[in-house]
């Protein structure tokens, strides 16, 4: 059967690999679907430290507020 997922080869040490079958049989998923589950959860981690160090940059004494609404209508403009 055909998939629509981008298929990669990794290394990873031991511990790590028994730690990935630890987790997958625990969750009764195969140990890619697993891997797949936490390399997007780190990412969405990474980004969220990303916009966080923006935000703090960016709330300085004096800053221009925003509102939600106005926020929205300048990104589909």
């Amino acid at each position: 059967m055909a998939t629509t997922k981008k298929r990669i080869n990794i290394s990873v040490p031991a511990d790590i690999e028994d730690t990935l079958i630890i987790l997958a049989k625990r969750d009764a998923v195969p140990v890619a679907t697993k891997a797949g589950e936490l390399l997007r959860e780190i990412i969405e981690i990474e980004e969220d430290s990303i916009l966080s160090q923006v935000a703090e940059s960016r709330d300085t004494k004096g800053a221009a507020f925003i509102s939600h609404e106005e926020a929205w209508k300048k990104l589909t403009a």
